[in-house]
Parts: structure tokens; C-alpha cells; sequence
């Protein structure tokens, strides 16, 4: 059937700034989403436990260093080109940029919705263009086309401020939250989900902590009440080294879960 979905794993932190444990998360997702603490079934009715549209997919493998980009961008062509449709469960934030070069070559008009504390709009970071605080502006420089709207940012810098004016990004800010619900898309949607989009009490197991974000419900909320056609996702920035009891790991599943209720939905 076209249009059914799979399930990457990117075990890749190689361009985190702070603390490395990223690249762990994709099996620590994959077992809370098996959890028996839990089920298979999605707020929309799915039960994806009996599911044939979609299927979880091996990680991809980095024992080789120096092409992981290009491993990214190439394997994601090959399952778009197939006319599947791509959750990618990271990793870093750094492997969105690769996720969306191969998504931009077969959309010609493509909606990003990022969820996160950060921009990542940073020119560079310690000297590293493509640091995990850098992909969006990677994207935009690459892709001006796109239509990037960041949803939960509560760490904008000046630079990163002038950053999104150059490249026309829609900041909503966590204080501003309530605009999110009026968000209206044309065409493609790709969400980029980062877990510290999260506050800390919902979502700890993360290496960047700030306060005062979205709770888990906010962001369902925002997953499954978005327009447009969602054509493809990430989940990024899980760290299972600093998550106690694995609540972000659960948090991770039930968020997986429902995109691909959403996708599944469509």
C-alpha cells in the first residue's frame, strides 16, 4: 500500500555540544514503546500493535565514521522513494538537516513545525556548522522556500533572533504559546520534535534542561491537532543517561505513538 510508514532509528550524537547519550535513545524508545507498563493503541483509536501500515526498522549503522550525513539523507530517499512515509528516532537535533535535504527532494513545497526550547539557528556552535544548535539554519540557508515554524522556544538569543528574521522564521515563543492553536498549513508538514520542547518535570531524561516549557499533554495536543499533511517526522535529543526510571523514554513512545496515529489517521 502506498503511503504506509517505517520506523528509523539514527543512533547518532556525534554534534551535541554538552553532554553525548543521544545516539543511545533510539533502543530506549523502541522498548518503552513495547513496555507492558502500557499498550499499543493511539487517543485516536489505532491499535498499532495490529497495524500492517507501518513498520519499526533496524538503526541505521555508524560503526564507520566520516559519511553518517550522507547515510542519513541517502537511506530516507530510498524509503521516500518507495513512497513510504519516514519517523526517524534520533539522535541529536544535528541529523534533522540530512532528514530534511532527502524530504525536500521529493517535496517541492515543504512545511517544518519544530517543537523545542531552542531555535537552533545558530550560525555555528564551538566552531561546528553543523553543531546540533545549527541544522535550522542549515535548512533555511539551503531551502528558502520552506516554511519553518518553531512552537515552545523559550532561549532565543540576539543572534538567533536575527537569525530567524534573515531566514523568515515564525517563532512562537513559550510565553505565547496560545498562538500555536491558529497555526493553519498548506501542502507537506514535517515536524521535528525535540523532548526539551518539554519541561523538565515531564521530560528530565534530556542534557539541555529548561524550565518553563510544554507539558506532555500540551504537545499531544499540538501533534494531533495539526493541519496539513503530515509526510514525515523526527524524534530527537532523548538522553536515556540522564532519565530516571525511563519517564522520558515512555514520554518518547507515547509521542511516537501518536504521530504515527496522526499519520495513520490521514
Amino acid at each position: 500500500m502506498k503511503n504506509d510508514i517505517v520506523v528509523q532509528g539514527v543512533p547518532f550524537d556525534r554534534n551535541s555540544s554538552f553532554r553525548r547519550g543521544p545516539a543511545l535513545a533510539p533502543d530506549h524508545i523502541r522498548n518503552a514503546l513495547f513496555s507492558e507498563s502500557s499498550n499499543m493503541w493511539t487517543e485516536n483509536g489505532i491499535d498499532l500493535g495490529q497495524n500492517s501500515r507501518w513498520q519499526l526498522l533496524p538503526n541505521l549503522d555508524f560503526s564507520h565514521q566520516g559519511c553518517e550525513f550522507a547515510d542519513i539523507e541517502n537511506q530516507t530517499v530510498v524509503h521516500l522513494n518507495d513512497e513510504l512515509r519516514v519517523v526517524t528516532l534520533g539522535g541529536d537535533h544535528s541529523i534533522t538537516y540530512p532528514l530534511v535535504r532527502a524530504y525536500a527532494k521529493k517535496y517541492n513545497k515543504l512545511n517544518i513545525v519544530h517543537f523545542d526550547a531552542h531555535p537552533d539557528l545558530y550560525d555555528e556552535l564551538d566552531g561546528n556548522r553543523h553543531s546540533h544548535a545549527c541544522p535550522f539554519a542549515r535548512i533555511m540557508e539551503e531551502f528558502p522556500t520552506i516554511r519553518l515554524v518553531q512552537v515552545g522556544i523559550r532561549t532565543a538569543t540576539g543572534h538567533q533572533r536575527e537569525q530567524a528574521a534573515r531566514f523568515g522564521v515564525e517563532m512562537i515563543e513559550m510565553r505565547d504559546l496560545t498562538r500555536m492553536q491558529h497555526l493553519v498549513f498548506d501542502g507537506p508538514v514535517y515536524l521535528s520534535l525535540d523532548l526539551d520542547c518539554l519541561d523538565p518535570a515531564f521530560a528530565p531524561g534530556v542534557s539541555h534542561y529548561e524550565p518553563g516549557g510544554m507539558s506532555t499533554r500540551e504537545v499531544l495536543n499540538g501533534i494531533q491537532t495539526l493541519s496539513g499533511e503530515l509526510v514525515g517526522a523526527d524524534i530527537v535529543e532523548y538522553n536515556p543517561e540522564y532519565d530516571p526510571q525511563g519517564i522520558t523514554g515512555m514520554v518518547a513512545a507515547k509521542l511516537l505513538k501518536e504521530i504515527l496515529g496522526k499519520m495513520l489517521d490521514g
